[in-house]
């Protein structure tokens, strides 16, 4: 027997000792042989994460504390359905869901994860450029502006330099995959502690306005928040007249719903769960496994997200949820107006800095009432980037905190979720091609999603890191292809036979599971339907083609049933 198949099989022996072992041994057991959970964290923790909770923080405060958590929960449902039918099989996903419940299922699962990984390597390389050049090393020109082209360049070449020699590591035996879920774990330790770093600071800064009672009661679920706006945003909207306080009202919820969709479509996506099965088999886990599996989800993956992506919503709510202070006063429409009737275009122009912003809140202070509640909502509408965010907090946490371990923490995330993209893409070609054991594939497969995401920052320019908005709604569009596709695996008589859950155990699995593609169904239909609808008022076309997206929903749903496997033979 080799040294891997050795070292397997006494990891085997050592879970079957202690499966009626208390808790405490269990646990102390399983934090030695967490791996797969730190690889969805690598992933979950990018620029979707980063953007989501800014989004968050700026729209809801810390009334939204709750979104992130309860959008990863759901997904940590779905993702442990997922290891125990790879654990209980031994089988690759997409063969076991091809040839037991629907091959339109198991070539969309496919597709969809392939192009997810794709479009979401575009706004990968942007945050990288965006952390570098905003936070680490100011001197450096913006995407976008000129001069630009080489740093963006260079910057690129970089990453991708780094993030191919660490995925190219990990096919290199069992050693090269433990090699690579240390680096990927250090990633993400540093990760969590630059903004638990940050928050600290906060905490114990004279100025600050953070409150821990505030934060710790947004972690109480409230989905009014699909219907009505946030407390503060109410408060001036009742301020104004019956008619603009209708279209401000309903822009409002329609951000604060495009913010919540947003956490959702970037907390768990399709590719993570094509990621998770594929990670497993790769380190030769079995049923044997199957508790660690649970444990290694809710440890390498829940914790270090909710923790980071809690810090993030808490900086930016209480620096720019309702905050005169920080308020961006040139991105106010009413402001900007008023500034150039006052000073005339020219003049305004020329002002820059302080200058400016002096001026505009001078101007913004003097606004009588309906114009200043107005020109209020304009501004409290504004999404910082990761560069206010971080300006913001110099005062609070002093300058290196603020662009230093703030501007590595995002460069870090941006990297490792690249390392991951790139790692699910080559094991997605290979299932594409039927050839799961080809190095040469699984690198070339891997390198397609790289070099695509290397352009991004030339493509996209300014955009910058908020191009993951738009794609975090079209991985949510995809995520309950995976979701329903699972769901139908876990009551699969003729791939689980008699380890299909029974009894109270099946209840419990289709509920949560239930819940959890319902949830991501409605979130999915929702997203299209109003991205789709936008498109088409901005168009000038008829809104009702906004049905298209959920349309194409369903109709793969139906295609999926229609070509769905007979359960009369069991195989298992």
């Amino acid at each position: 027997m080799s040294d891997p198949d050795n070292a397997v099989e006494k990891e085997r022996e050592l879970l079957a000792s202690i499966a009626d072992q208390g808790s405490g041994t269990k646990i102390r057991t399983y934090a030695k042989l967490c791996g797969p959970g730190w690889l969805q964290s690598a992933i979950t923790l990018g620029g979707g994460s980063l953007i989501g909770a800014l989004s968050l923080g700026a729209i809801g405060g810390t009334n939204f504390m709750w979104v992130q958590p309860v959008a990863m929960i759901l997904g940590i449902i779905m993702l442990s359905a997922i290891a125990y039918v790879t654990l209980s099989t031994g089988q690759r996903p997409f063969q076991a869901i091809n040839q037991h419940v629907s091959p339109v299922l198991g070539w969309g699962w496919l597709g969809a994860t392939m192009l997810a990984n794709m479009v979401w390597c575009l706004p990968q390389f942007n945050l990288a450029y965006g952390a570098i050049s905003e936070n680490l090393f100011p001197e450096l020109p913006d995407s976008g502006t000129e001069g630009s082209l080489m740093p963006i360049l260079a910057v690129s070449a970089i990453a991708l330099a780094i993030a191919t020699l660490v995925v190219f590591s990990y096919g290199k035996g069992s050693k090269g995959v433990l090699l690579f879920e240390r680096v990927l774990k250090v990633l993400v330790g540093l990760i969590v502690l630059a903004f638990v770093g940050v928050i600290l600071r906060m905490t114990f800064a004279d100025s600050s306005n953070l409150q821990w009672s505030s934060v710790l009661g947004g972690l109480i679920p409230d989905f009014s928040a699909l219907f009505n706006p946030a407390e503060s945003f109410q408060i001036v909207i009742d301020q104004l007249d019956a008619g603009p306080a209708k279209e401000w009202t309903e822009k409002i919820v329609s951000k604060q719903r495009d913010s919540i969709i947003t956490a959702f479509g970037t907390a768990v996506g399709i590719n993570m769960t094509f990621l998770l099965p594929y990670s497993m088999l790769r380190r030769k886990w079995g049923k044997e496994h199957r508790g660690l599996a649970i444990f290694d989800l809710s440890t390498g993956l829940l914790i270090p997200f909710v923790i980071a992506t809690g810090c993030l919503v808490i900086a930016t709510a209480t620096q720019f949820h309702a905050n005169p202070e920080n308020y961006n006063y040139t991105k106010s429409k009413t402001l900007v107006e008023t500034a150039e009737a006052q000073l005339g275009k020219p003049a305004y122009k020329k002002l820059e800095g302080d200058d400016l912003k002096q001026k505009l809140k001078a101007i913004y202070t003097a606004l009588p009432g309906q114009k200043k509640a107005h020109a209020t909502l304009q501004l409290m509408e504004v999404r910082p980037s990761q560069l206010e965010l971080a300006l913001s907090l110099a005062p609070l946490t002093g300058a290196a905190i603020a662009q230093y371990v703030f501007g590595f923490g995002v460069l870090a995330m941006a990297i490792s979720t690249i390392v991951i993209l790139m790692l699910i893409n080559g094991f997605a070609l290979c299932e594409a091609l039927n050839r799961p054991d080809d190095e040469k594939l699984r690198r070339i497969g891997c390198l397609i999603a790289g070099i695509i995401g290397f352009f991004g920052p030339i493509l996209w320019g300014k955009l910058n890191a908020y191009l993951v908005i738009p794609t975090s709604v079209f991985g949510l569009t995809l995520l309950p292809i995976a979701y329903f596709t699972f769901l139908l695996l876990m009551n699969s008589e003729t791939l689980l036979g008699n380890r299909r859950p029974q009894g109270a155990s099946r209840v419990r699995w289709n509920i949560l599971m239930g819940i959890a593609t319902l949830v991501a169904t409605l979130g999915a239909g929702w997203a299209s339907y109003g991205k789709i609808s936008k498109w088409a008022d901005d168009k000038g076309l008829s809104a009702e083609i906004g049905w298209v997206g959920p349309g194409l929903i369903l109709a793969f749903g139906v295609a999926a049933l229609l070509t769905k496997r007979s359960s009369n033979t069991n195989t298992a």
